[in-house]
């Protein structure tokens, strides 16, 4: 039997409701994203690119659709059981990191695995280990607001990879960043997806990052539609 998609989403529909009426942000999304692939998904601002993201997260609830991760309907599962799932299936990178000011760049990553139950000495020994692949060993004790924007992201990145998750999504991960941290940014999650076979969805602006990805998919009047790649490359020329 065939393994299942990563991701597999089917009518997925999300409506905002205001006091004026109705916004439909998503109207009738499709998507299968295969184990391990790397996808791109790009659009103009406020098209609903970061609501798409959430929903496939499972941090918000749609309209209406199905979402299943590796076969397991996640829309069928509690509050409490989807928020065990997300810790312990999915990473999630931010453009604005939301780390943790009170905390040092080895507790912020610890963070998962604790709300886990992982061992404390276990969580610290994989955090630490992670901070090292990732060029921050030198940053363990420091506190987050004395990092630069790419270390922060690459702090990040680790919380993100802590539990081992089978898909990393990333919400505009070089948006924030000078044109050199955009770039090792983009080659740290390059060579993640490569040693561990993780799947990666990117909601991006940089068509740079973009072009590196197996697919690359536009949102635009609530639906995807593929982006051929040389279209892409010539837009980013």
């Amino acid at each position: 039997m065939a393994n299942p998609p990563a991701i597999e989403v089917r009518g997925l529909r999300k409506v905002f409701v205001h006091p004026e009426g109705e916004l439909e942000i998503l109207s009738g999304v499709d998507l299968s994203v295969a184990p391990g692939e790397k996808l791109a998904i790009i659009g103009p601002s406020g098209v609903g690119k970061t609501t798409l993201l959430h929903l496939l997260g499972g941090l918000e609830r749609p309209t209406a659709g199905e979402i299943r991760h590796f076969g397991e309907d996640i829309l069928s599962l509690s509050d409490e059981t989807l928020s065990a799932f997300r810790n312990r299936h999915l990473g999630f990178v931010f453009q604005f990191h939301y780390l943790m000011p009170e905390f040092d760049t080895l507790e912020n990553v610890m963070l998962p695995g604790l709300l886990g139950g992982i061992p404390r000495e276990e969580v610290r020994a994989r955090a630490a280990e992670l901070l090292a692949r990732l060029g921050l060993s030198h940053r363990l004790r420091h506190r987050i607001e004395d990092l630069s924007g790419g270390e922060k992201q690459r702090v990040a990145i680790a919380r993100a990879l802590l539990l081992g998750p089978r898909t990393v999504l990333a919400d505009e991960p070089t948006g924030n960043l000078d044109p050199q941290s955009a770039r090792e940014v983009t080659e740290i999650l390059l060579q993640l997806n490569q040693k561990y076979a993780t799947t990666l969805v990117v909601v991006t602006h940089n068509l740079r990052l973009a072009a590196r990805m197996d697919r690359v998919l536009r949102l635009e009047a609530g639906r995807l539609w593929e982006v051929p790649r040389e279209k892409l490359l010539a837009v980013d020329g």
